[in-house]
């Protein structure tokens, strides 16, 4: 009987170590590196909290597949080193089954090469165009590209007759990235760019360089490639001066944020955006209402803050991912890689997303919207 009874307790042992191990496997492992705080928090801290109230959701939820999501999220601050060293951190500590990685277009290019060499799927969320094309296999991005934002801004320019403008861009990552963009589609678009300007990230006054802009003849629009605090200060810098042309901005001051810090100054700017920012303004016929009023209420009513354009790409970019990964049947990685790469028809807050294997973006044009800052809020332009 004794020996029964040690048998049973040993057998009963081995099943609660086997449940133990089951329970340990059945996670999926997703990591995260976002600017949550530092020059670009605008950007990463939004982000941060979508993809954990969304993932407290699903988990709440069952999960995937059956199995509950374990979340890594590291901070880099904005800084590509920080970056890479979580990044590995993720991959080869943590050994996590996806990235949903990069705020910045610099901390973003430090990020893919570890993807690419570990074979792990990542969606990113940098603006340049490079974060995305050339096509990696492991490598795909859910906002827009600057090169998309350039020609959004060039159509518009075209509408109102004004071909001749000026440029005044950050020379970070994005701002870099955007102006050479631009220039490459300016003959396409009939553009003439009359005068080129540059700020640095840490410049507080760019009084000097809207000057020379202003001393140009025949400029009729100034265009700013550029996010974070910089365009706000242009902004400022612009109306003390008197400019009078219109003024454009990119889809990296897709804030509230951008208003407050331009204020009344603000007034009249344009910038091609997600229509995230005007959810509640969009036609009821429009498909992409339902989508981005709900995650309006959703962020808005959790975090007491405005809704931003960057915590829409973290929606779309986890949601992206979580479809796969039901549709991959498992979290391996190179099943989930392939099911996102055949996402098609997805509705997000960015736009309807068609993925293919030469396109690891899949958004056309027509994703964003022309914005005009009225009376302190974003407006549709007819």
């Amino acid at each position: 009987m004794g020996t029964l009874h040690v048998a049973a307790a040993a057998a009963l042992t081995t099943l609660v170590f086997a449940g133990a191990t089951t329970a340990a496997n059945a996670e999926v492992k997703i990591g995260a590196v976002l600017s949550a705080t530092g020059p670009a928090s605008f950007l990463g801290d939004p982000e941060k909290k979508t993809l954990e109230m969304y993932v407290a959701d699903i988990n709440a939820k069952g999960g995937i597949n059956g199995q509950q999501i374990k979340l890594f999220v590291y901070d880099d601050g904005g800084d590509p080193n920080q970056a890479r060293t979580f990044g590995t951190r993720l991959i080869e500590e943590d050994k996590v089954d996806a990235l949903l990685a990069g705020s910045t277009t610099a901390t973003t290019m430090a990020i893919i090469p570890l993807a690419e060499e570990a074979k792990t799927p990542l969606i990113n969320f940098a603006g340049a165009v490079q974060a995305v094309y050339p096509v990696k296999p492991w490598n795909f991005k859910t906002p827009h590209t600057d090169l998309m934002a350039c020609e959004k801004i060039f159509e518009d320019l075209k509408k109102r007759n004004l071909t001749k403008i000026a440029m005044i861009s950050g020379t970070d990552a994005f701002g870099k990235s955007m102006h050479d963009q631009c220039k490459t589609v300016t003959t396409k678009y009939g553009i003439d760019v009359l005068h080129e300007e540059t700020y640095g990230p840490r410049d507080s006054d760019m009084t000097p360089q809207l000057t020379n802009i202003k001393g140009k003849a025949g400029v009729q629009a100034v265009v700013n490639p550029g996010f974070g605090q910089g365009p706000a200060i242009v902004t400022r810098n612009y109306r003390q001066l008197g400019i009078t042309v219109p003024l454009y901005e990119s889809h990296g001051v897709g804030s509230k944020q951008y208003i407050d810090l331009a204020g009344a100054a603000a007034e009249g700017v344009r910038l091609p955006a997600a229509a995230l920012l005007v959810a509640e303004k969009l036609p009821d016929n429009d498909p992409q209402k339902k989508v981005v009023v709900d995650y309006k209420k959703t962020y808005e009513a959790k975090t007491g803050q405005p809704v931003s354009t960057f915590g829409g790409h973290m929606y779309d970019g986890l949601m992206i991912l979580v479809d796969a990964m039901k549709r991959a049947g498992s979290a391996d990685k190179a099943k989930v890689r392939n099911e996102i790469e055949k996402t098609r028809g997805f509705m997000g807050t960015g736009g309807v997303v068609n993925m293919s294997p030469t396109d690891h973006l899949g958004l056309d044009l027509s994703a964003f919207r022309m914005l005009e800052i009225k009376n302190g809020d974003w407006t549709l332009v007819q």
